[in-house]
């Protein structure tokens, strides 16, 4: 890998690489570390996060909840949190500014019904063409009160009112962080909260990380055939240590070097029991001819003959279906991805950008609402535009292994998620 240029923007090109024998530690999990962040801000006593992902989303929310109260101190591996116990800090004319951190955005607006003054909340240019409806829609259900300063249904938006609680009915088909930014602030509503979840919520299995956290840190939730969840108001946050586990999305990105390579790739620090719905990656790997291995606290992929496509719904793993895509490419055989509609909403429109750039690379790539068809072609060097999305630029930075002469633009845009990233890819493969 040649890093090009100077500055902010930097380019990166990918040689090819033969059959590998790596072992790598997971990044922690940016899922888990926000919501704990939350718990902890808004928990009773002080919280120690040990282990938290310290990448630019997670540097978001945390500079959300100073502004609303929280005393948040970084320390090497570990965050420190005075929290507020629910009593938030929020002068008049308080705004919120999320850059393009969807799950900060979207996580944080429901804690502004804890303020005694509306909270407005903003982010860049593409945060500003992501919806927020539904969540706005929820919030008026338990009295709360939404005003939208440039676009209805979209960011920007003031939030203000209290939060009364009670039963709410949401949509969460475009995302399930609306439905966990209900949860995770209900049970400081001035009556117990039942949330209900019209439909098939997006990425479901994100769902379970919050319920995770919250229970955690004290909360007492239940749940109805995963579309009820009823979240009493008498049980709320309490300050405790926490351990952040590693991060499955970004495991990904090793696991399909193994199967692109060839070879083994171990990564540590993750938890083989884990909740995270993009776990469900090593099942695809699995069927497309890859042997998977688990440790106590490790994951082994193998491969060694050669890749068969599947058909695989990843509508619960939503952060690995690109990964999944370029694997897709260097099969023997086609592959369908579905249950990818909500990728649209994406720091990028996920469906697009993914098969663009794969037939920019020569690939055989139909792209719907809700799926992506892939079919055997020779692949050859080319440069991606990430289009500023993480994502992206990691899977494509993945592919040019097998290829060669990939050149990724922009790479700086992999801090949202995983700063280390590069290095980390350098290192394992010198």
């Amino acid at each position: 890998m040649l890093p090009e240029g100077r500055g902010a923007r930097v380019n990166r090109t990918i040689r090819r690489h033969g059959s590998v024998d790596l072992i790598v530690a997971a990044p922690s999990s940016k899922s888990y570390t926000h919501r704990a962040f939350i718990g902890g801000a808004l928990a009773r006593g002080t919280t120690v996060i040990r282990h938290p992902l310290d990448a630019g989303d997670t540097r978001l929310t945390a500079a959300a909840l100073r502004t609303l109260g929280a005393d948040i101190v970084y320390e090497p591996d570990e965050v420190q949190i005075a929290g507020t116990g629910g009593t938030l800090s929020c002068p008049e004319g308080t705004t919120l500014d999320l850059g393009n951190s969807g799950t900060s955005l979207r996580l944080i607006t429901s804690l502004a019904l804890l303020c005694d003054h509306p909270v407005q909340l903003t982010g860049n240019k593409r945060m500003q063409e992501r919806p927020i409806g539904p969540l706005a829609d929820a919030i008026l259900q338990i009295g709360g009160t939404v005003t939208y300063t440039v676009k209805p249904g979209y960011p920007p938006l003031r939030v203000g009112g209290h939060l009364s609680g009670g039963p709410v009915t949401i949509d969460g088909s475009a995302s399930s962080q609306y439905i966990s930014s209900l949860l995770l602030v209900a049970p400081y509503a001035e009556n117990e909260m039942t949330v209900t979840v019209a439909g098939m919520p997006a990425s479901r299995s994100y769902l379970d990380i919050t319920v995770d956290v919250m229970r955690r840190f004290g909360a007492q939730v239940t749940q109805e055939k995963d579309s009820t969840f009823t979240i009493s108001n008498r049980h709320r946050y309490a300050g405790r240590e926490y351990m952040v586990e590693g991060d499955y999305s970004s495991a990904s990105y090793f696991f399909a070097i193994a199967a692109i390579c060839g070879g083994r790739v171990t990564v540590t620090g993750l938890a083989p029991a884990s909740v995270q719905g993009d776990r469900r990656f090593l099942d695809a790997l699995q069927a497309m001819g890859c042997a998977v291995s688990y440790g106590k606290d490790s994951v082994t992929v193998e491969r060694a003959g050669p890749l068969a496509g599947i058909t695989a719904d990843m509508s619960s793993s939503p952060d690995t279906v690109q990964t999944l895509c370029v694997v897709a490419a260097v099969a023997e055989s086609p592959s369908t991805i579905t249950g990818i509609s909500h990728l649209k909403f994406k720091e990028s429109d996920r469906i697009s950008t993914t098969a663009e750039n794969l037939r920019r690379l020569g690939g055989d790539v139909q792209a719907a609402d809700d799926r992506i068809r892939i079919r055997p072609a020779p692949l050859h060097a080319g440069t991606i535009d990430p289009a500023d999305d993480h994502r992206t630029a990691m899977s494509f930075a993945v592919l040019g292994l097998g290829i060669g002469g990939i050149t990724i633009t922009n790479t700086e845009c992999v801090d949202k998620s995983f700063p280390g990233f590069w290095q980390s890819l350098a290192g394992v493969l010198q």
